[in-house]
């Protein structure tokens, strides 16, 4: 918690003084901004410590060794790496999953200062009921009760030696978390300037929420693979192991609780429940694109939501170019860190593009509507 609240401290007087003549939402939008920043660099930190198996650097948690840094657990990281040089644990991947972990705890300081500051500006608001203030925390206390929640999984991720379950979920938490905070942003956006809705029509505002669940199970799909090390089950495209459809054993590949290589049963899990698991995920990424293209091109004209469309667009082909070079450049460790923050900006450019719509009429499609954003709820 001490290196959390030193991590926190540099991002929290960063925002103090840019924004000391600011009004209390102005401030709050700041510094949500600001978290959402760090909170999207710790999710790809995230993938970075997984793709370089750091993530047993420190075998222990919260600490490493019993150590609040791989400083005064040096001796016990060499006597680990001496007894198994190939093994999970050294000096370079101990300090990986540190920092990882360190970065983990500013951002839930963080937040933890967004909920307190959220109910801080209501009751100050109050009295008056002034509209340009009266901000409902309720939301920002549930985003401190996940990023709780997310801490809870990131031990569990350690303890329970990456149980391929709960390190997906641990990913899944931390694209939710993005979410949350992409919600509260746009929130306090609104009420800081009173920014009107933009109304896409009932057709549009669903193909928004298909697409935006397709993206999320394609998410879930490819935690999957990630962390059932499943990329290289094929390595070419756009056939895999020279045919169409290789030989799958979508049951044992889809078995959900069980050990990391293993199957429920304690045998090996086989390379044919490795490629079902990839094929799966290569498959729905089909669906995906197609459900981004459409969606893309039924919001092109709408004259509030063009940047949103041209960053759907390009955020589709970075998850094609990138989810290609994984497999056919051998899994690099760039593109596998770039194919998940592609991922996590998707999530963000979903929950913006809904937070800032309504439904209307299909022949309104392309009119702005004002809503009342004085009160968020």
């Amino acid at each position: 918690m001490i290196m959390g609240a030193l991590v926190a401290m540099g991002p929290l007087a960063w925002v103090w003084v840019r924004n000391q003549q600011a009004s209390p939402t102005r401030r709050l939008q700041a510094l949500t901004l600001l978290t959402l920043f760090l909170t999207f660099d710790l999710v790809m930190f995230g993938a970075f410590t997984r793709l370089t198996d750091s993530g047993l650097g420190c075998p222990d948690w919260p600490g490493c060794y019993g150590s609040a840094s791989p400083v005064g657990a040096s001796a016990h990281i060499s006597a680990a790496q001496n007894a198994m040089p190939s093994g999970p644990v050294t000096h370079g991947k101990a300090w990986i999953e540190m920092i990882h972990r360190y970065l983990a705890t500013g951002v839930g300081v963080l937040i933890l200062v967004l909920a307190a500051a959220s109910w801080a500006v209501r009751r100050r608001a109050a009295p008056s009921r002034a509209p340009a203030v009266a901000v409902n925390p309720w939301l920002a206390s549930l985003t401190l009760v996940w990023v709780c929640i997310q801490g809870a999984f990131g031990a569990l991720t350690v303890t329970m030696k990456l149980f391929p379950a709960i390190v997906t979920l641990h990913l899944l938490g931390g694209v939710v978390l993005l979410a949350l905070l992409c919600m509260l942003a746009v929130r306090y956006h609104q009420a800081h300037r009173a920014v009107p809705l933009v109304a896409i029509g009932p057709h549009g505002r669903t193909l928004l929420g298909v697409t935006t669940g397709l993206v999320w199970i394609q998410i879930a799909l490819g935690g999957w693979v990630s962390t059932n090390y499943a990329v290289l089950a094929c390595t070419e495209f756009p056939m895999c192991q020279a045919s169409w459809w290789p030989a799958m054993n979508f049951a044992q590949g889809f078995e959900l609780w069980r050990e990391l290589g293993f199957t429920r049963a304690g045998e090996h899990i086989s390379f044919e429940a490795l490629t079902a698991i990839h094929v799966a995920h290569r498959l729905f990424a089909v669906l995906v694109l197609l459900a981004l293209g459409l969606l893309a091109w039924r919001l092109r004209l709408v004259a509030g939501l063009r940047q949103h469309t041209r960053l759907l667009a390009g955020l589709a082909t970075l998850q094609l170019v990138t989810g290609l070079s994984n497999v056919v450049l051998d899994w690099p460790l760039l593109a596998a860190v770039l194919h998940t923050g592609g991922a996590g900006a998707l999530v963000v450019t979903l929950t913006w593009t809904a937070c800032v719509s309504t439904s209307a009429s299909a022949h309104g499609v392309s009119t702005l509507t004002t809503t009342k954003t004085g009160t968020l709820a």
